[in-house]
């Protein structure tokens, strides 16, 4: 009874209405968040920079096409895994900061909640996606890109003073959270796919 519940809140257009509302506010807010990084950030580098924003802007794309009873598959891939990942990475980054000695504020509290949010919608939303293998693919090539951009070249989005002597175990920790979000969409998918036959 209260997976059908479930589903038909997540269908609801009101519902859907609002959630569109959140993360269109939610994503203006983290691109303004990004404002002083992004100002020093060369300009071939601007799009890999917000990460959470860009993930957030993705689902926006797939609630308008489910607003209109559309999918677009690439882009639903594009979100389920950046939402998973980046949702994760913002949470364990202010933890881990917290753990190294950071005082943790109202704002600190807000991106907890939000980042977890943003990961759990991805996931929610997965039995309405209708993502093929190829898409996740062309999402890994994105997202492990992504991390290259972010490690290598230095572009990661900051991280507190207090964890940032250990960017390398964090460029690895990334590393790994990107396959693990990709492995997760994909064996969903999978699995959602079974049950539908």
């Amino acid at each position: 009874m209260l997976k059908g519940s479930l589903v038909q809140l997540l269908r609801d257009r009101t519902f859907l209405w609002i959630l569109f509302i959140i993360n269109v506010f939610g994503t203006i807010y983290g691109y303004i968040w990004y404002d002083a990084q992004l100002a020093i950030t060369p300009s071939i580098f601007l799009i890999f920079v917000p990460d959470s924003p860009t993930a957030s802007l993705f689902f926006c794309i797939v609630l308008a096409a489910f607003l209109m009873k559309k999918n677009i598959p690439i882009v639903e891939a594009l979100a389920a895994v950046t939402l998973l990942k980046y949702g994760i990475w913002a949470v364990v980054m202010i933890v881990a900061a917290a753990a190294a000695g950071d005082t943790l504020n109202w704002q600190q509290y807000m991106l907890i909640g939000s980042h977890l949010g943003m990961a759990i919608q991805g996931l929610l939303y997965s039995p309405f996606y209708r993502i093929k293998p190829w898409h996740i693919v062309v999402v890994a090539v994105w997202t492990l890109h992504n991390d290259v951009i972010d490690y290598i070249y230095g572009m990661h989005p900051w991280v507190s003073s207090s964890i940032r002597m250990y960017i390398n175990e964090i460029a690895y920790f990334t590393f790994w959270l990107s396959i693990l979000s990709l492995l997760t969409v994909y064996l969903l998918n999978k699995k959602l796919e079974k049950q539908n036959l």
